[in-house]
């Protein structure tokens, strides 16, 4: 066990940061675009939140393997169109593709995500900012948004441990993540330890994400008063 550990560990330790890559670039991402998309959701237009409503149910309604596959081989299909944009370089790599769908994707989840924590502060909260005279934008900022980012906090570190996982989607298109260099491993060694050597890495990883969430949520919270 250990020998092999210590053959293909640095291999899997680099797909591990890999990992990290890809993970931590489509969340951040995803987030800023999240923000547009909440507002197209929560806008006062019929036409825009339609569109917001349509990317989210597809998003969050269709496999990430299939949006990967789609992302990855459609590409393909538009090649000559996309070297006219200038943008083949882009979509040719399966690295690239793959942060674009994910990025995509988590999007999706982290608009509803903030939509539902917004949508929970009590409608008093959004009387009290007009009643002091603040501006809707301000009132937001400081009396709506922090509220809404406790509510918020551990359906996005969920989100966050479901991106770590569905990472090893990248491995199905040839990028060399934990899963790719454990398949590669057990490949030329056909010893099927590696794959529970992969299996304790996202174990770790997603216990880390899970109990930092919950310190910081602990923090957040710590002077708030129970009913």
């Amino acid at each position: 066990m250990f020998t092999l550990l210590q053959e293909y560990g640095p291999r899997m330790m680099a797909g591990l940061g890999l990992t990290f890559q890809i993970v931590l670039t489509s969340i951040l991402a995803g987030a800023a675009i999240s923000v547009a998309i909440l507002m197209l959701r929560m806008s006062g237009s019929a036409v825009l939140r339609s569109f917001a409503s349509v990317y989210i149910t597809f998003f969050r309604g269709t496999p990430l393997l299939a949006q990967t596959f789609l992302v990855y081989y459609g590409a393909g299909q538009f090649r000559h169109e996309l070297q006219e944009l200038g943008v083949w370089w882009f979509f040719r790599e399966a690295y690239w593709c793959t942060v674009f769908t994910f990025t995509l994707n988590t999007a999706a989840y982290q608009a509803e995500i903030w939509r539902g924590a917004i949508q929970s502060v009590p409608g008093g909260q959004r009387e009290a900012i007009h009643a002091l005279g603040m501006t809707r934008t301000a009132g937001f900022l400081k009396i709506i948004l922090p509220q809404a980012a406790i509510v918020a906090l551990r359906p996005l570190g969920n989100e966050a441990v479901l991106m770590m996982k569905s990472s090893a989607i990248a491995s199905t298109i040839t990028v060399m993540e934990v899963m790719g260099t454990t398949a590669l491993a057990f490949s030329r060694s056909f010893d099927f330890q590696v794959y529970l050597w992969a299996a304790v890495i996202y174990l770790v990883i997603v216990e880390i994400i899970r109990r930092l969430v919950l310190v910081i949520s602990h923090r957040l919270t710590r002077h708030s008063v129970g009913p």
